[in-house]
């Protein structure tokens, strides 16, 4: 499962950088995109219509994107589709990259044909890169919330979905609550999707104890006495979770997106997802166009089919929410039956500010170790 500054909640600045193979490799073949008018488009119309960006995308022939995990939210799926349809080569490069890292190749490769065209971000790397960006309007960006999108469309909520408690109902009992998790039947089983102080999932698994616990977003005192009364239990298990981990028996009970816990009910049979009613925390991922993308046009395609029906429905299909899915089930074009197995969600969504987060991430950074240590 990938962790480490993927969820939209926060991108924590402690995270590990992965380092970038291409940083040390012999100057590549300058990209050609400045001359380009797609560079500058910040809509389909501006190059006379979606036919004529579809055209000048194909004549590109490639679109480079980075840090997206095949089995993370259907991406696998997305970019064959996207490619097959269009008929252009989609360069993927290191798909278990974190969002920094996604910038850090952007910095890195500027100029250069491999340079990344495309971001998909957590909120936070979003919020303090927009200078990177290309603002542009997909033809559905009216239907996309306000509150979900930069205005100019320089980012765009894309995806997302709610903290969850997964759990193997083969091996311990279906938690009801998160305090259930405090109890003698889950001694030793219950994990956390990375280090919170490292891993955005993770931090997000201690926002939702907190406000389970009487606490909030922004303030998660009672979510790290949680964490420490849960390792004081002996049922605090400090392993990373992996689809390897959870099939084997090792993390009976994960805390993460709801999502990701839902893919692994396909290949665990058993493996089931519980939100809980009295802290539903939400999270969006966001879409940005890299302004110095070597493949502009391609780029803007890609938005246009992400945001389309089709783009949105496939990312349904994976477990994840699409940032369209009010309107498209107002039009009738959601996928009703992905929609239907989504997990079950009740209760009043929480989504942190980056305000709140970043608060909450100076209190976990200061007393994280000090609580389970």
């Amino acid at each position: 499962m990938r962790k480490l500054s993927r969820p939209a909640a926060v991108t924590l600045a402690a995270a590990t950088i992965i380092s970038l193979s291409t940083a040390c490799s012999p100057p590549e073949k300058e990209a050609e995109a400045s001359g380009s008018k797609a560079a500058t488009a910040t809509s389909a119309a501006d190059l006379g219509g979606l036919d004529a960006l579809v055209a000048e995308a194909k004549k590109e022939g490639a679109l480079n994107v980075i840090a997206l995990p095949p089995d993370w939210a259907n991406y696998g799926e997305i970019i064959k589709a996207f490619g097959d349809k269009y008929g252009i080569k989609v360069n993927s490069a290191q798909p278990d990259g974190s969002s920094q890292d996604e910038i850090n190749a952007a910095t890195q490769l500027k100029g250069q044909d491999s340079a990344p065209d495309v971001f998909d971000l957590g909120m936070s790397v979003a919020t303090a890169n927009t200078a990177m960006f290309a603002p542009y309007k997909v033809t559905t960006f009216d239907e996309i919330p306000a509150d979900l999108k930069e205005a100019n469309g320089a980012y765009v909520n894309d995806y997302g979905g709610y903290m969850s408690i997964g759990y193997d109902s083969a091996k311990v009992p279906a938690p009801t609550s998160v305090a259930d998790l405090l109890k003698a039947e889950y001694k030793g089983k219950v994990a956390l999707n990375g280090d919170p102080t490292q891993a955005g999932s993770a931090f997000g698994g201690v926002q939702m104890a907190s406000i389970a616990n009487g606490g909030t977003a922004e303030d998660i005192t009672k979510g790290v006495d949680f964490f420490g009364q849960l390792k004081k239990a002996g049922n605090f298990l400090p392993v990373d979770p992996s689809p390897t981990t959870i099939e084997s028996g090792q993390t009976p009970v994960v805390f993460d997106w709801d999502y990701l816990n839902a893919a692994q009910a396909k290949k665990t049979p058993t493996w089931k997802v519980f939100v809980p009613s009295n802290a539903v925390l939400g999270s969006y991922y966001t879409q940005a166009i890299n302004k110095d993308a070597p493949h502009p046009a391609a780029a803007r395609l890609w938005q246009e089919f992400l945001y389309s029906d089709e783009g949105q429905n496939l990312w349904l299909s994976g477990g994840a929410r699409p940032v369209r899915e009010d309107a498209m089930t107002r039009a009738g074009t959601i996928d009703a039956a992905a929609a239907a197995a989504l997990p079950k969600v009740e209760g009043t969504p929480v989504i942190p500010t980056e305000a709140q987060s970043t608060k909450a991430k100076e209190y976990l950074t200061a007393n994280w170790a000090k609580a389970i240590g």
